[in-house]
């Protein structure tokens, strides 16, 4: 079952003095490009969630925030009072005025260097496995919508390869009176030079100029990647890289036909079949 590699996973969890969202967004991408943005103060955790994104998504354009609100009423942000009680001093002496302006003394007081002093809050490991649960929440939600976005990718694939199936049996029914039209044309071109041809030569000939338009090769190695592209697709895996492959092998043996086809009405089935390989080539980008 393939997965896509666009996908958005969320989860939300509700702590005591906060509430932490963990947010997990994936594009397509042709490696893992993981980007993790966490607080400072769960820095050290960086590398396990690394890690836990790396082997759950594999690959992809990912973006990993963890977002905190505080909900309590304290702060960690608390005022220095000896260092802006000494500043109010500084400035009262410097400006040679009384205490009655020690307000507006304090408003530039609480501007200066240290006047706040921020507490570092530490890693409460207890608090952590309750976010690490919610990443695997929000893993599992990113896994789903990759799964769900790929089922109809996976729709509109067997549908094309259906399409591709049914002008490569065109191409088949095509391919009798496409011989019959260039023994013709070759014989009307000999019989307009109005000169004699040796009748064994120009059967000879005819056959190696057959042998060169010959498409049997093609038509069986494309139904062969036709089939083998459905078998991996249902395959439990998802293998974007190797259906990419597929895709480039059916294209090689769509672009041969074309070349030797010589004959209009296979032409337009072989043009058919190259538009229904190109959109099937701009959504396999997508896939994991």
């Amino acid at each position: 079952m393939i997965q896509s590699m666009t996908g958005y996973g969320k989860a939300v969890l509700q702590l005591p003095t906060k509430k932490v969202t963990i947010e997990i967004k994936s594009l397509n991408s042709k490696n893992l490009d993981l980007n993790v943005r966490i607080p400072s103060y769960y820095k050290e955790k960086e590398l396990s969630v690394r890690k836990k994104l790396a082997k759950a998504l594999v690959r992809g354009k990912v973006d990993f925030n963890v977002f905190v609100e505080m909900t309590a009423d304290e702060t960690s942000s608390k005022v220095n009072k000896s260092v802006v009680k000494q500043y109010v001093e500084q400035l009262r002496e410097t400006l040679f005025i009384d205490s009655e302006y020690d307000v507006e003394l304090l408003k530039m007081a609480v501007k200066m260097p240290d006047a706040l002093k921020t507490e570092r809050a530490e890693l409460d490991e207890n608090e952590w496995n309750l976010i690490d649960q919610n990443i695997d929440i929000a893993i599992t939600e990113i896994v789903q919508y990759r799964t769900d976005e790929a089922a109809s990718l996976e729709i509109d694939f067997k549908k094309r390869i259906a399409n591709i199936k049914h002008y490569l049996e065109e191409v088949k029914a095509l391919d009798g009176d496409r011989i019959e039209n260039v023994k013709t044309r070759l014989k009307k071109a000999i019989d307009d030079l109005q000169v004699d041809t040796d009748q064994n030569r120009f059967e000879q000939e005819l056959i190696y100029y057959l042998e060169k338009l010959d498409i049997n090769e093609e038509k069986v190695r494309l139904a062969n990647h036709l089939d083998y592209f459905l078998e991996t697709l249902a395959t439990p895996d998802s293998n974007g890289k190797k259906l990419g492959f597929v895709i480039q092998e059916m294209g090689r043996e769509i672009n041969t036909t074309g070349s030797k086809a010589n004959f209009a009405p296979m032409q337009k089935a072989v043009i058919q079949m190259k538009n229904e390989l190109e959109q099937i080539k701009e959504q396999i980008l997508n896939v994991l």
